[in-house]
């Protein structure tokens, strides 16, 4: 299908490394599928690994910084296919 833009399949290791930095290749190909020029694909339980990570880092005096609306509502908006 010439139509469709290249594919990526991200592992748990490629995903972390895309949203959390910045300056890596795999945070270039996320910018790209922003754009629309690829598409990035990732099994559901690596989003529930950054999940994870996320929960156990990410935290206030004991308490988690995220809801879990706030983190459905960065799910929506990664340019990532979960599947």
């Amino acid at each position: 299908m010439d139509w469709r833009p290249n594919g990526y399949l991200f592992s748990t290791p490629d995903l972390v490394r895309a949203i959390f930095n910045s300056e890596g290749p795999e945070s270039m190909l996320l910018s790209k599928a922003a754009c629309g020029d690829v598409e990035i694909f990732a099994s559901p339980i690596s989003w529930n690994a950054v999940l994870w990570l996320i929960m156990s880092t990410l935290k206030v005096d004991g308490q988690p910084v995220y809801s879990g609306s706030e983190l459905g509502n960065l799910k929506e908006s990664l340019p990532i296919v979960f599947r």
